[in-house]
């Protein structure tokens, strides 16, 4: 089974940027991504990138913004996230993904890392 931990979160400024990251133990075919829950709303799928070639994919609300990347060696994948906004504050997850795109479904998930942008 894959597990998956998240770090990195923290409080920043509106404008700023932060990396967080994950660190992915066990072995797994499938793509790495992110995904964020805020109080009261609905999870939502961010970002995620292929285990096999590479190819990343990005959520509309992040696309530009958000910068997914992976360091196999360290079995680390990374979410770069720039010009943050009060909006993101958010619960931040990395998981193992099933479907991505207009719908998400997620199969393995860490115990998530708190990001707070403050305006």
């Amino acid at each position: 089974q894959v597990q998956l931990v998240e770090s990195g979160g923290g409080l920043v400024q509106s404008g700023r940027s932060l990396r967080i990251s994950c660190v992915v133990s066990g072995f797994t075919y499938r793509a790495i991504g992110w995904f964020r829950q805020a109080p009261g709303k609905e999870r939502e799928g961010l970002s995620c990138i292929s285990s096999v070639d590479g190819n990343t994919y990005y959520a509309d609300s992040v696309k530009g913004r958000f910068t997914i990347a992976r360091d196999n060696a360290k079995r680390t994948v990374y979410l770069e996230m720039n010009n943050l906004k009060p909006e993101d504050t958010a619960v931040y997850y990395c998981a193992t993904v099933l479907v991505y795109g207009s719908s998400w479904e997620f199969e393995d998930w860490g115990q998530g890392t708190q990001v707070t942008v403050s305006s």
